[in-house]
């Protein structure tokens, strides 16, 4: 073989090896860029991981600020399942049926309700299937080692995205201050035609209820009541109206206005969130208008929320302040109190 071929095939020889070596050289260099998206990712996902676990820390906490607020609210409270089997239960439902803490988890509730009341209590419960606003129920409870009392449930159904009951929510309020029991004479057929379609169960009426001698400073009084849901409406009048008061419902500003000239009310309860504006904007103008009519009607502000400022209430022009979550005699002292300022 002549020098001539063989430089010519040892030059062949060297592109061969020198393209080899580019070729491994580009494969290293995409190695390395993916070890380097893969580190990236790493330390994105590590980020993302630390950031979970602070939320879930934050939620942890979350749960447990509220679970404590749940057990130190005052309003006796519990939760059940569509049979009526307690879930939870807070420290003030245990204290108002005489138990220890934690001992209603588990039971059936109708375990504390009054016997005459269970066939009541038995359909109203299974009709919450259908149920998607708050009802409001009276029946006698039997706290353990005590008389039965009369109490207000105000009851609030769950549901999943296939309709069925997650949990029923209730809220207890004792009525025994003004009304020491129901009478049997009051509580509804268990036939389904005497099974009436509102959302209140055995309302307060003459004959229903053992009614304590009426307050001089209730009694006639008219009451104007503005809130767009129908359940703290039908509570609120039938409360009232077992007091000799007047009362008078709307749902919306413009109905309020109307009726402050001509049902001439002596106190005005308003709700703060109402449609197409709010409580503020109610008082504000009834405010305005009364500066060119000499006359003053007293009104306090009413919510579902603990939260509400109070001090945007009373510098908008309401007197006084109301938790719709409060127990009913508070309600009574608080129109009470407007009642005897208006005179």
């Amino acid at each position: 073989m002549s020098n001539d071929r063989a430089n010519f095939h040892f030059q062949a020889i060297r592109q061969q090896i020198a393209r080899l070596q580019q070729e491994d050289a580009k494969v290293w260099t995409e190695i390395e860029v993916v070890l380097e998206d893969l580190q990236v990712m790493y330390e994105a996902m590590q980020a993302n991981l630390d950031v979970a676990t602070l939320i879930e820390q934050q939620l942890l906490q979350q749960n447990q600020h509220y679970y404590d607020l749940f057990q130190a609210a005052p309003i006796a409270y519990l939760v059940t399942d569509a049979q009526g089997i307690i879930l939870e239960a807070n420290s003030a439902i245990a204290q108002l049926l005489n138990l220890p803490p934690n001992y209603l988890v588990g039971k059936p509730l109708s375990l504390y309700i009054a016997k005459g009341d269970h066939l009541n209590f038995r359909a109203r419960l299974h009709q919450l299937s259908d149920c998607y606003e708050t009802q409001l129920w009276q029946l006698n409870l039997c706290p353990r080692k005590d008389a039965a009392f009369a109490a207000q449930l105000q009851v609030v159904v769950s549901h999943t995205r296939e309709g069925l009951i997650e949990s029923v929510k209730i809220g207890v309020f004792n009525l025994s201050q003004t009304h020491p029991t129901v009478s049997a004479a009051s509580v509804l057929s268990m036939s389904d035609d005497s099974l009436p379609e509102s959302t209140l169960l055995n309302p307060i009426a003459e004959g229903n209820l053992s009614i304590s001698p009426l307050p001089a400073a209730l009694d006639g009084l008219r009451v104007l009541v503005v809130d767009d849901e129908a359940g703290i409406c039908q509570f609120i009048t039938a409360l009232l109206e077992a007091h000799g008061i007047g009362v008078k419902t709307v749902t919306s500003i413009a109905a309020a206005l109307e009726e402050v000239e001509q049902f001439q009310p002596d106190v005005l309860l308003s709700d703060i969130c109402l449609p197409g504006g709010d409580g503020y904007d109610l008082i504000r103008q009834i405010r305005a208008a009364e500066a060119h009519q000499g006359r003053h009607i007293p009104a306090a502000a009413i919510t579902a929320y603990l939260d509400e400022d109070r001090e945007k209430a009373f510098d908008a022009g309401y007197e006084a302040y109301w938790y719709k979550l409060s127990q009913p005699t508070e309600l009574l002292e608080v129109v009470g109190q407007l009642a005897a300022q208006g005179k």
